[in-house]
């Protein structure tokens, strides 16, 4: 009797001690967003290293930051490689910098989770239990996407077990392009945004603002339609219009200034509430261009969450889930978003028909529950990983003599 090699049947779920690199374009510490909801969920069951973009460094080594954080178990992995290197020899470097990392950390066949396919050149080729493809945005609509994205993602899509998406339009735009692709828009915390419904002390930096407040918190980028804010704060001088957020990619002299104009700055999530909370209607001033063509806006059920009106530019995603609540308005040009305002303004403070709606709409999309969705997504990605690879090892045969 012959004895062939052996390699055991594939485990009917991913086991807690495998790991996840989580490859991203957000820093951890950035606005809490769509990454830190799942990733801090995973970490709750198995370890989680979220690997940042890198850092350019004046020393002549590349090297490794870790940074851990309070109140969750997540490390975030920030390389630093030294900035005159070549596009060749930073991929090299940053291919170097994973190896260690994965020998240092004893890290085995880990889930490789990318939200940025630029990240996927240096990390092809470690061995993986699943790799996931995450894309939350459109990046290539994005201002300065690199010219390479298109090419690396292609590559991703090919390697990748499974595929979300971070909104139906991005679904609809990438399902023919991978066998195992599902859409999973933003969710929310609900509990966490209700605590606007009520009364908060409002914050020392919002305090003097009178009323009405009308405002957006969120990223400051190029989605932002910048000119609908100034026509605003120009026709409604009476109005208080309350920006929040990081801006990213633009300049102070891009944003616009007014006395009814106020740019708050970036807040902790914790602190979010207590602003929406003194707010007469919460903005959506999107602007309609590549970079919005397929987003799914978390803010959206945060400030229904929170028992503000919305009003909203017509982003598609947003008119098709969101369009007919009563507590959203829809418009395409300023004057119409102006009205919209006015009308918000107007109507009944958080009256219970529309509130009794919109809870409705959250009970189903906690991101407790889009979790345990994609969580059972990846484990059957891992599972039929291993059994395709099982399935074309040598295992056990006997032949008789």
């Amino acid at each position: 009797m012959n004895l062939l090699p052996i390699r055991a049947m594939p485990a009917a779920a991913l086991a807690a001690d495998v790991p996840l690199i989580c490859f991203s374009h957000l820093r951890w510490d950035f606005v809490l967003q769509r990454p830190q909801h799942l990733m801090s969920r995973f970490a709750r069951e198995r370890p989680v290293w979220f690997w940042e973009e890198m850092i350019p460094t004046d020393h002549h080594l590349a090297y490794l930051e870790f940074h851990a954080f309070e109140g969750t178990t997540v490390q975030a992995i920030r390389p630093r490689v030294p900035r005159d290197l070549t596009a060749t020899e930073t991929e090299e470097a940053l291919t170097g910098l994973l190896n260690q990392f994965l020998q240092i950390t004893g890290t085995h066949e880990p889930v490789l989770w990318f939200y940025t396919p630029q990240m996927w050149p240096f990390a092809r080729n470690v061995a993986a239990s699943a790799i996931v493809y995450d894309c939350m945005d459109e990046l290539s609509g994005f201002r300065f996407a690199p010219p390479d994205l298109g090419r690396n993602e292609a590559r991703l899509l090919a390697a990748a077990d499974v595929v979300f998406t971070g909104g139906y339009s991005l679904y609809e735009a990438k399902r023919g392009q991978h066998g195992n692709i599902h859409p999973f828009p933003s969710s929310v915390d609900a509990t966490h945004f209700a605590e606007a419904r009520r009364e908060q002390r409002d914050p020392v930096d919002q305090r003097s603002i009178a009323h009405p407040r009308l405002g957006y918190y969120g990223v400051i980028d190029e989605r932002l339609d910048l000119g609908l804010i100034r026509d605003m704060a120009a026709a409604r001088p009476d109005w208080q219009i309350v920006m929040i957020g990081p801006i990213v990619k633009l300049s102070s002299g891009d944003l616009p200034q007014a006395a009814n104009i106020h740019w708050l700055g970036q807040k902790a999530y914790a602190d979010l509430p207590a602003y929406l909370s003194g707010w007469d209607v919460a903005l959506m001033p999107f602007a309609i261009n590549d970079a919005t063509c397929f987003i799914s806006p978390t803010k959206t059920l945060e400030y229904l969450a929170g028992g503000r009106r919305v009003v909203s530019t017509p982003v598609r995603d947003v008119v098709r889930h969101y369009g007919d609540i009563a507590a959203v308005r829809i418009a395409a040009d300023a004057a119409g978003f102006i009205a919209a305002c006015a009308n918000s303004l107007d109507g009944p403070d958080r009256s219970q028909d529309w509130l009794d709606e919109v809870d409705q709409i959250l009970s189903a999309s906690s991101w407790d529950n889009s979790f345990a969705e994609i969580s059972k997504l990846v484990t059957n990605a891992a599972a039929a990983r291993t059994a395709s690879e099982w399935s074309t090892t040598p295992h056990l045969q006997l032949h008789g003599e």
